[in-house]
């Protein structure tokens, strides 16, 4: 069982940046994969990027590529989304998930634990 509480969120600028925050609960961080995603109004719960166990392989969705960047820092048990670049269709609430598993996971369906999210809006 882990939780998970997000934070970081906010109001900015196009153009700008924000960094968010994840941090779990329990003793076997490290050996979870972990993943961030993003809903905004009227639409879907959609991925945005995941990390494996150890930081060594990441994923991301091709909206935010080259823009976002995930990380991971298992002695601190959190995860990071740095967002630079932002653009005002990035505006939604980020949420992080979590699942026991060295692999890298992209569908929301295979996330087992959620945070409880966090908005982030970019004003034009």
């Amino acid at each position: 069982q882990v939780q998970l509480v997000e934070s970081g969120g906010g109001l900015v600028q196009a153009g700008g940046s924000l960094r968010l925050s994840c941090a779990a609960s329990g003793r076997s961080f490290s050996s979870y994969a972990m993943g961030w995603f993003r809903q905004a109004p009227g639409k879907e719960r959609e991925f945005v990027a995941a990390i494996n166990w150890s930081g060594g392989n990441t994923n991301y969705a091709d909206s935010v590529k080259g823009r976002f960047t995930v990380s991971r820092d298992n002695r601190k048990n959190t995860v990071y989304l740095q967002m630079n670049s932002l653009k005002p269709e990035d505006t939604a609430v980020y949420y992080c998930a979590a699942r026991a598993s060295i692999a890298t996971f992209v569908n929301r369906d295979q996330y087992h634990y959620w945070g409880q999210g966090t908005q982030i809006t970019v004003s034009s």
